[in-house]
């Protein structure tokens, strides 16, 4: 059975980017999303959980670019600055997630799995440290970091999951089966997103997407992807996307609340 979670990264960033979340899921295939603690827009992303129970929701982690909760302070601007942080040990990797964590919480907000932004948690210090906060705040999922569909990366992809999954394993932490959308940011339309879907493989797979509606606070938001959020949006809300989910029995879940997602549905 081909299962899929649609995950929209990002929850939080801006009010546009969040009215675009939601508006994907109440109106398209988007089943879940991953919210962002030190983001402009947190208190509006948690309004707009409470009036949309149906909608799954994580924690977005950010260690490059955004604000420490802890200090203040600005993190490091790209993967190379806290690369080097993270040598000269400038940076508490676990006090800072712990925070964002435990920030959803006294938003009354219950994270079902874990992923992080830019993608840092590649970084296998990183990466144990993810899964050992989900399992000290009984989060189940943990975003498996490698997008097999990148050209050529098939077999280092398969070999990194295996070290990514033993990690996991140790901290009773679960994964996905694939993991896919990495190569589709800023170029994922209609087009690119049924090619996708009609070459799911089975079991669960976990499709990262960054919709949204293109307002004056994206525009000056600190981000590259910009109109191609409003294609993604328009993606995720074409009939002819959910046409091809029925043909080809492809079952949308999320992360948590599965269940009830499909009875809302």
């Amino acid at each position: 059975m081909k299962r899929l979670i649609i995950n929209a990264d990002d929850f939080g960033l801006t009010r546009d980017v969040n009215a675009g979340i939601i508006h994907a899921h109440r109106m398209g295939v988007l089943t879940s999303t991953t919210l962002m603690a030190n983001g402009n827009a947190y208190d509006d992303a948690t309004w707009l959980i409470r009036e949309t129970p149906s909608l799954d929701v994580g924690a977005h982690l950010v260690l490059i670019q955004g604000r420490s909760l802890l200090t203040g302070r600005a993190y490091p601007a790209n993967p190379a600055q806290l690369l080097a942080a993270l040598a000269t040990r400038q940076l508490n990797v676990y006090a800072e997630l712990k925070a964002q964590i435990q920030k959803l919480l006294s938003s009354g907000v219950y994270p079902t799995h874990l992923d992080s932004h830019k993608h840092t948690h590649l970084v296998p210090a990183i990466f144990r440290v993810v899964a050992a906060l989900a399992q000290e705040f009984s989060i189940p999922y943990v975003r498996l970091p490698l997008d097999r569909s990148v050209p050529f990366s098939h077999k280092p992809a398969d070999l990194a999951a295996r070290y990514f999954r033993k990690i996991a394993a140790q901290f009773n932490v679960r994964m996905t089966d694939h993991f896919i959308g990495f190569r589709l940011t800023g170029k994922l339309n209609e087009d690119t997103l049924i090619d996708a879907l009609r070459n799911l493989p089975e079991g669960t797979t976990e499709f990262m997407c960054h919709p949204g509606f293109v307002g004056p606070e994206l525009q000056k938001a600190p981000t590259r992807l910009k109109e191609s959020r409003l294609r993604e949006l328009q993606a995720l809300t074409s009939p002819r996307v959910r046409r091809l989910l029925a043909a080809e029995s492809i079952h949308l879940e999320a992360f948590g609340r599965a269940d009830s997602f499909r009875a809302a549905r």
